[in-house]
């Protein structure tokens, strides 16, 4: 009897052995399986981290080159306008020149047309008109030219009415009769309008 038990005994410690490594495997099952569960979760954390950072890296890149662009943008219109203000300047200061010089080119004329005919009066207008053409000389190279009025449609862009006449004929009504001061451009700009008389 006793034997009985204890075969029994042993079979019941064996079972509950078995139970328990049975009970182990799985335990160990589990925690293998919530392991690769967080090994899991880690790499999609990881992943999603490195998808976040390349995204934030991104709209800094695209930010970044975007600052560039317009940086670039600017200084080059920075550039334009500085280049084109000391052009202007150029100009502008070529401009006064010209303007201080033609009122003498005027006297130059005024004293031509009134220089007599004596040989005495001959070499004085031949100094006259070597220093005339010199100023003029000077007028071309600063692309200064005299505007074309007598004769002419009269024309706001370059002409100044100081009065009106009666024209001479019917063909020059509303036209240049007569010019009273020449009128100069420079470039395409019109430094000194003519001011002129105009038929009508």
């Amino acid at each position: 009897m006793s034997t009985d038990n204890d075969n029994i005994k042993d079979d019941v410690q064996n079972q509950e052995g078995t139970d328990k490594s049975v009970e182990e495997k799985d335990r160990k099952t589990d925690k293998k399986s919530k392991k690769s569960k967080k090994s899991k979760a880690k790499k999609e954390t990881k992943e999603e981290k490195i998808k976040r950072e390349l995204e934030e890296l991104q709209e800094k890149y695209a930010k970044l080159n975007d600052d560039y662009l317009r940086l670039f943008s600017e200084f080059d219109n920075f550039r334009k306008r500085k280049n084109k203000e000391i052009s202007d300047l150029y100009i502008t200061a070529g401009e006064k020149l010209m303007m201080d010089i033609i009122p003498t080119i005027d006297d130059f004329e005024r004293a031509l047309q009134h220089i007599g005919d004596s040989e005495e009066a001959q070499a004085h207008r031949e100094g006259l008109e070597l220093i005339y053409n010199k100023f003029l000389n000077i007028l071309k190279k600063h692309h200064v030219a005299e505007i074309d009025a007598k004769g002419k449609d009269f024309d706001t862009d370059y002409h100044e009415a100081i009065t009106r006449f009666p024209a001479p004929s019917e063909d020059m009504k509303g036209k240049v009769v007569d010019v009273t001061e020449k009128g100069y451009t420079m470039g395409d700009k019109v430094i000194r309008y003519a001011k002129v008389v105009v038929g009508e």
